[in-house]
């Protein structure tokens, strides 16, 4: 089981966004699969990743809305351990699914196979049972809605100076140095917060620099001065992870320019449910 999940695991995840629910929607598969006759079954590989794909798209399609008024982030994966089972480098960057979260099952499972595994339309259609012609369609309709020219590639992967910048990052906000740290973001920089509605949040959604700079000191000084702040790397992008007693608190994935000179989004995670799923994993 451990060989598939590490196969299976990436084309669940990308299209849910959850580590948990991808985990089920693996297992779910693979039990059936197991306790199931198999004649016919020539390539067995191929048979789960199509039943996983089509399983997650229908466990999407279950997900409740999220309210106007909410922030719903995705589950970060670790892909900096050398130690995992899994294959991280099929897991699409953290920017790229904020991205996704805007296209319905059907358009994110396209859009993923296709930019993110190298399928062709007609593989496409074969996993969805479709034809190449609906897989065409609804890939270009999931273009369109996040960015005609979005590409999953390589230039996601972090990068030496990114290590640089988050020094300089957390420097400045120990320091309640406002001014460094506006010099540090993006002048629209964007900051999400998700508690998933368990954990008090000070702001949800934050644009702008002069907004997030001072937001982001005031809320190191008021609850993050006396957690530990550990650098990461998450879904390919540098992250933050805050821990009290060797117990992660928090989660902060970052967003740099193209030329990782500025920080473009911050995603602060505080579920305790999101929280316990990436020390599970």
């Amino acid at each position: 089981m451990n060989d598939y999940q590490a196969a299976l695991f990436p084309y669940a995840y990308n299209v849910l966004g959850s580590v948990e629910d991808a985990k089920d929607a693996v297992q779910e598969v693979y039990a059936r699969y197991v306790s199931s006759p198999r004649e016919g079954i020539a390539d067995e590989r191929n048979y789960l990743i199509k039943s996983v794909v089509n399983q997650a798209i229908n466990m999407r399609a279950k997900r409740k809305t999220v309210p106007a008024d909410s922030v719903w982030l995705p589950e970060p994966v670790a892909t900096e351990r050398a130690d995992t089972n899994l294959n991280m480098q099929d897991i699409v960057s953290y920017s790229m699914l904020l991205l996704l979260e805007q296209l319905n099952p059907r358009e994110r499972a396209v859009f993923i196979l296709k930019e993110a595994f190298a399928y062709s339309h007609e593989e496409i259609a074969e996993v969805l049972s479709s034809t190449v012609e609906n897989s065409r369609k609804l890939l270009s309709r999931a273009r369109e809605k996040i960015n005609p020219s979005a590409k999953i590639t390589q230039a996601a992967r972090p990068r030496p100076e990114s290590a640089v910048l988050l020094e300089n990052y957390i420097g400045a906000i120990r320091r309640g140095d406002t001014a460094t740290l506006e010099q540090l973001l993006s002048r629209d920089i964007t900051f999400f917060a998700d508690s998933g509605g368990k954990v008090s949040l000070v702001r949800k959604i934050c644009h702008g620099v002069a907004e997030v700079g001072p937001l982001m000191v005031y809320i190191y000084s008021k609850f993050q001065r006396n957690m530990e702040a550990v650098p990461s790397t998450f879904n390919h992008q540098p992250a933050l992870l805050y821990y009290v007693n060797g117990r992660l608190v928090v989660c902060q994935v970052f967003t740099l320019s193209e030329d990782g000179s500025h920080i473009t989004e911050i995603c602060s995670l505080l579920d305790p449910d999101k929280i316990q799923s990436m020390q599970d994993l």
